[in-house]
């Protein structure tokens, strides 16, 4: 789905990244339908793989945006300490939470679900609130922290292999395929 928010390349990504990730979300959902047939599962499981590599390649795309923006001062000094998850990596985890967020809200005040049922939910989005506020200051403080040489980022590529023809072996191995 195209942005219809903006052009701008960094603004277009994090549209991509997010929708990716709504996407999926209802392809999670559906594939633990009961009585889901196996062939449909089967392709919801390709489907979910598709998306989880289109979503890993979108976060390493922002985080190339980022540390372009960042520059030398992220990784320059060896002697800062270096940040164990990268900034786009904190981003995804965002995104995610949003999607639980407004999941959850939705349960909060479902009307055919129970009272009990809704204010279970409402205090889960009480917690997840709060896991917001700390995430988004947690990110912003990484960004001041490598801004102000404090903290240094890497991009690690994940290098997933499952996708890969040439590299799972369940793909490779096939008769007549060696």
């Amino acid at each position: 789905m195209p942005s219809p928010l903006s052009t701008l390349p960094l603004e277009t990504l994090l549209f991509e990244k997010c929708w990716v990730d709504c996407v999926q979300w209802h392809l999670e959902d559906e594939i633990r339908r009961p009585g889901l047939d196996p062939v449909q599962g089967m392709e919801l499981k390709h489907r979910i793989d598709r998306s989880n590599q289109k979503r890993t390649d979108l976060v390493e795309q922002l985080d190339d945006h980022f540390l372009a923006w960042l520059g030398t001062i992220s990784t320059a000094d060896r002697s800062i300490p270096l940040n164990t998850e990268s900034p786009a990596w904190a981003v995804d985890r965002l995104s995610i939470l949003a999607l639980k967020r407004y999941h959850m809200q939705e349960e909060s005040i479902r009307p055919s679900a129970g009272l009990d049922h809704r204010e279970r939910c409402a205090a889960k989005l009480q917690v997840l609130e709060e896991q917001r506020t700390d995430l988004t200051g947690s990110i912003q403080t990484l960004f001041d922290e490598v801004l102000h040489g404090r903290r240094r980022v890497k991009l690690y590529r994940q290098m997933k292999m499952y996708n890969d023809p040439k590299l799972n072996p369940a793909l490779y191995r096939q008769p007549g395929k060696e």
